[in-house]
């Protein structure tokens, strides 16, 4: 019977530790995915910034440029803007929802590690 008991008290304490380690294993894989998921926006975030500083002065200089092409400034900033109007059109017609299907499975990705 003091067998059975000491094996029980055992089997009790080992389950105990099994629950912590589990409990401690799940933490840490949610830190994992969490820090890449973190460090992939941040990443991602200091590259768009930089492509659209570059797109900011690209555009005002085609505007300018444009501009005194056509004899007066502001006559280049609508040529310019006009073109984002065609290009904003085009986009949510024809590439918007297929953009948005690989940004969600790029989510999902990089949250299953797969």
């Amino acid at each position: 019977m003091e067998k059975n008991k000491r094996s029980l008290e055992l089997l009790l304490e080992k389950t105990v530790d099994y629950g912590k380690t589990s409990f401690e294993l799940a933490k840490l894989e949610a830190l994992d995915k969490g820090s890449a998921v973190v460090s992939s926006f941040i990443s991602h975030s200091v590259i768009i910034v930089l492509i659209a500083s570059f797109l900011i002065f690209l555009n005002l200089g085609l505007a300018f440029w444009l501009g005194k092409i056509l004899g007066e400034i502001y006559l280049g900033f609508f040529v310019v803007s006009a073109l984002y109007v065609i290009a904003g059109i085009v986009f949510h017609f024809f590439i918007h929802k297929r953009l948005k299907g690989y940004i969600y499975n790029s989510i999902i990705r990089n949250i299953l590690n797969k």
